[in-house]
């Protein structure tokens, strides 16, 4: 078989070095071979010796000879209109950003900017990223979604059964998911609760916004006091049921939107945002609880902010506490 006749295949496949890349270094070769193919993923591919000449392990500068037989081990290559490749930066940045995984699960800090899906233009998610970046993986999908704009704990199933039984904890309220946003003005610590009905509305421009209405769908989100600056609030927020910006609205809703919210918020509270450094939306999945799917095992997973909600809050530290 020569190059020219690659195609994605669940087996081991076997070519021939064509003459005319000889002297070539195996690495360049691949990464033109396997065009769309994450480097880092032939790189790890040569390192485990998948990849091989004459049935032997190379190094990544190892100098082709034409005639050389060349294997290659099952390898996903990317579809007509797949998403780009994923770049190594962000590659590495996933992989750092890793919380916890077994065989059914992954659970990953999700940096804020990244939708967890592609789609309305998004050519390139964290799914398909992911799925890129662990091309070995027979199944990897989202249990449970996050605004693009927030950060923290996403969970995603490895095997079929792991995802119906987390879409079955989810449904009945056996994942406890905890949030840390930092809201504009004093939230009162007795002010505990946010109960209204929250329906999704389509505005002309084609945007969608949810609003409180008493037609909508029942929500009710708890909140619980941690920290108070001088013109914010660090508040801790449950979810009880989860519909769409539910934390975002709700905040708003109580009077105290979330900052970094260019949709439910204000322009003077993000603008005070942006004077200590932040300048996005300060919402984090913090924390998830629950028993695993397969072994029932309780889980607590944590998720630490990034450096620019870290230094945020640290700024508004130095600016003084509102202790009364």
């Amino acid at each position: 078989m020569t190059d020219s006749q690659v195609t994605p295949l669940g087996a081991v496949q076997w070519l021939t070095i064509p003459a005319d890349v000889e002297g070539q270094r195996i690495d360049n070769y691949l990464r033109t071979l396997l065009k769309g193919v994450p480097k880092t993923r032939i790189y790890s591919m040569l390192r485990k010796g998948e990849i091989r000449i004459n049935k032997k392990r190379i190094k990544p500068d190892y100098r082709l000879q034409g005639g050389e037989e060349l294997r290659l081990p099952p390898v996903r290559l990317p579809e007509r209109d797949a998403p780009p490749p994923v770049s190594q930066a962000l590659g590495n940045r996933l992989e750092g950003a890793i919380l916890y995984e077994d065989d059914a699960l992954l659970v990953i800090n999700k940096p804020a900017g990244l939708a967890v899906h592609g789609g309305s233009g998004i050519s390139l998610g964290l799914i398909e990223s992911l799925r890129q970046l662990r091309p070995q993986e027979r199944m990897l999908e989202l249990v449970h979604r996050l605004d693009r704009d927030t950060s923290g704990c996403i969970l995603i199933a490895k095997k079929r059964s792991a995802l119906r039984a987390m879409h079955e904890m989810l449904r009945n309220g056996g994942i406890d998911k905890v949030y840390q946003a930092l809201v504009i003005g004093r939230w009162p610590s007795r002010h505990q609760h946010v109960n209204a009905p929250l329906k999704k509305n389509e505005l002309q421009s084609g945007e969608r916004v949810v609003r409180v209405s008493p037609e909508g769908k029942p929500s009710l989100t708890e909140f619980r006091v941690l920290e108070r600056f001088a013109h914010f609030t660090l508040v801790e927020a449950k979810p009880i049921t989860g519909r769409t910006h539910q934390i975002r609205v709700h905040s708003q809703y109580a009077g105290h939107p979330i900052v970094g919210d260019d949709k439910y918020g204000t322009d003077e509270g993000n603008r005070q945002g942006k004077e200590v450094g932040i300048s996005r939306l300060f919402l984090h999945a913090a924390r998830l609880n629950f028993r695993h799917p397969l072994t029932g095992k309780p889980l607590s997973l944590v998720a630490p902010l990034d450096e620019v909600l870290q230094q945020g809050v640290l700024r508004l530290r130095e600016q003084g506490l509102d202790l009364t």
